[in-house]
């Protein structure tokens, strides 16, 4: 665990190429030396400084390597307090979230199927239809 506490104030503090800490799971990581060496740019890591950017890491699907990464950025636990919301493990918008993925994983089958079905049945009735049965 990380000793140090990172509080809203500080986090908003460090929010340019100068000195740039990130919030994640709430954990801040000072990422200043990787932000020139970011693939996805620096205004990507920019425009999620001073606020939560776990939704928006989770989103791209970082790799374990860009995980590993942080390990040696990490400066500390981030304070909550009632100025900035976090997406954290603990919040109950994960079991929402999981639900959500759950819907969507449903839904992606069904996009998938009822094309083909559809395909199946033109060809089906093409062939039926044309007479050479």
């Amino acid at each position: 665990m990380a000793a140090k506490t990172v509080t809203f104030a500080e986090l908003k503090a460090h929010n340019n190429k100068d000195s740039l800490y990130i919030l994640l799971h709430e954990k801040v990581y000072d990422v200043t030396k990787f932000i020139d060496e970011h693939p996805g740019g620096d205004e990507v890591i920019l425009a999620e400084a001073s606020r939560d950017a776990t939704e928006a890491f989770e989103d791209v699907g970082h790799s374990d390597e860009a995980r590993a990464l942080l390990k040696d950025m990490l400066v500390g636990d981030f304070e909550k307090t009632d100025e900035l919301k976090t997406k954290g493990p603990s919040s109950s918008s994960s079991s929402h979230g999981s639900a959500v993925n759950t819907a969507v994983e449903q839904g992606s089958n069904l996009m998938y199927f009822v094309p083909l079905g559809v395909l199946g049945a033109y060809f089906a009735w093409r062939y039926y239809s044309s007479g050479s049965i």
